[in-house]
């Protein structure tokens, strides 16, 4: 079953714009998929692979130059030498306007720093997140449980996500030059599970884990790098109130959540007392992941001050701010609405939107409506 992705169209655009571009994101996610339909024509090399890898390691230049006019080269980060030659098979190709590379990779941090290296100027950089009902049409049910990714979305997800969490903290990190704990780390998923959209406390989870905060960083640094948390920053302007400055850390993907938390039906996930939190991580992420392709510069937010008045998400598209309440019911509380109208005069948002699930769209306050996701796939704010 292969479905539409909805990057097919920036990575199409980025192309025409860009002698090369970088296409990250979660291994498994669909990325050499993506990249084979856009560019039907182009030469595949899989960068991991012993032979290649070793190709590539010893002499890239040479490699690169043998190449046709479109090569897409796969796990590239594997080969950190290949960046510096890649810069130099650009750059003779200066004169020809056309795409000649497509470069994928499942490491963040290793990844965008050989990029910001050796390749400033001269890529597009897209990031490919799990799918979204909008592109399957399986349902937001379905999504919310097994999550985005492919494979767990064609079978049963818990037996999928237990083999690539393991493969990704104990194979892909060390395979990227890091030295992870993948015992330490997967404790340390399960306690962010545990805390769903908490305020970030370092000192509370290292003392909780037996370590420093200075190890609970580097492991979150870790997570984040490999697409499997997300941390999202308060949003700052300039009022007389005391705000709270901690990120907030959600697991990323509501399928791992869910496994994490030992959630395998839906019914387990309708009684389970992290329902709203996980509803309210699964809409975070299905926004941004459909926002980037609309507006590919939006900054990501949450607001929150001391006295408890809040935005769970706050999208600012240069001048214009967007503030966003995300709740595990009809969304319809004309109480909810007053309070976010609050937020709008705080942080000068334009429009304030609670998202339920399973109600009705309607307009709450002037400026505060409801919108049911699971009835509006396709919903943008």
């Amino acid at each position: 079953m292969d479905w539409k992705r909805l990057a097919e169209l920036r990575l199409r655009e980025l192309s025409a714009q860009f002698p090369a571009v970088v296409l990250v994101g979660p291994r498994q996610v669909g990325k050499t998929t993506l990249a084979r339909a856009s560019f039907p024509d182009a030469d595949y090399k899989d960068i991991e692979s012993p032979l290649v890898s070793l190709r590539f390691a010893e002499d890239p230049a040479h490699e690169l130059s043998l190449l046709g006019e479109m090569t897409i080269l796969d796990e590239a980060q594997s080969v950190p030498a290949l960046f510096p030659a890649l810069r130099g098979a650009i750059d003779s190709r200066r004169g020809d306007r056309r795409c000649h590379f497509c470069i994928l990779g499942s490491a963040q941090p290793a990844i965008i720093r050989a990029v910001s290296e050796s390749l400033a100027g001269r890529i597009g950089l897209l990031e490919l997140d799990p799918l979204t009902p909008a592109e399957t049409g399986l349902g937001v049910q379905k999504h919310w449980l097994s999550g985005g990714f492919p494979e767990a979305l064609r079978g049963e997800f818990r037996s999928w996500w237990e083999p690539y969490i393991s493969t990704v903290l104990q194979r892909d990190l060390a395979a990227y030059g890091f030295r992870p704990d993948a015992l330490f780390l997967r404790r340390l998923l399960t306690m962010l599970a545990a805390q769903q959209g908490g305020l970030l406390n370092l000192s509370a989870l290292g003392n909780s884990l037996g370590v420093s905060y200075h190890t609970v960083e580097h492991g979150l640094d870790l997570l984040e790098g490999v697409f499997l948390v997300r941390r999202l920053a308060p949003y700052f302007c300039n009022i007389r109130k005391r705000l709270v400055k901690s990120p907030r850390v959600f697991i990323r993907d509501s399928g791992l959540l869910h496994h994490l938390l030992n959630i395998a039906t839906l019914e387990d996930l309708y009684n389970h007392p992290l329902r709203g939190a996980s509803w309210e991580g699964f809409v975070i992420e299905d926004l941004i992941r459909r926002e980037r392709f609309d507006h590919p510069f939006t900054q990501f937010f949450f607001w929150r001050t001391a006295t408890g008045q809040e935005a769970d998400l706050v999208l600012e598209r240069g001048s214009q701010r967007i503030a966003l309440e995300i709740k595990a019911n009809s969304g319809t509380n004309p109480h909810d609405a007053r309070k976010l109208e609050t937020v709008l005069d705080d942080i000068g948002a334009t429009e304030g939107w609670i998202i339920g699930y399973g109600g009705e769209s309607m307009q709450l306050t002037p400026r505060v409506r409801s919108v049911s996701l699971d009835l509006n796939p396709e919903w943008l704010p």
